[in-house]
């Protein structure tokens, strides 16, 4: 059995990353799912959250806002909407948008699709600070 799988992490407007990896875990749907090398093949929708990787005794954190993951064997596909580096994740435009977006939620002064979609901006915000904070405690 190999030891690494493949990971593709693919965004619409970019390659994320293409990497090998020694293991993944994903926000699943159903709660998180643990991939290793050799792993049945399986497809599932993700949810808003933390992806995260082994590579070189090293663990790397991104924020995805769901999307869907294919696993074959000993290659992992994730197509998401966004997915950001935690490196990369600015922590106070972060809370900023937390801010604002809790206050318009609270002013519940907009049509129900808006408050819905505020709901949903809100989630993957807070998402990209735990990752983000995350990435500053290493």
């Amino acid at each position: 059995m190999a030891k690494t799988l493949h990971l593709d992490i693919v965004t619409p407007e970019k390659p994320t990353a293409s990497l090998e990896v020694e293991e993944v875990s994903l926000p699943a749907a159903e709660g998180e799912m643990g991939v290793l090398p050799g792993h049945m093949p399986y497809v599932t929708a993700l949810k808003p959250g933390e992806l995260r990787y082994h590579k070189d005794g090293k663990v790397e954190l991104l924020a995805i806002s769901g999307g869907f993951a294919e696993v074959r064997g000993d290659s992992v596909l994730v197509l998401a909407e966004t997915a950001e580096m935690a490196v990369e994740i600015d922590v106070k435009r972060a809370e900023n948008k937390i801010q604002e977006a809790s206050q318009a939620i609270k002013a519940q002064s907009m049509e129900q699709v808006d408050v819905d979609k505020m709901r949903a901006e809100l989630m993957m915000e807070i998402v990209r600070l735990r990752v983000g904070n995350k990435a500053g405690k290493r």
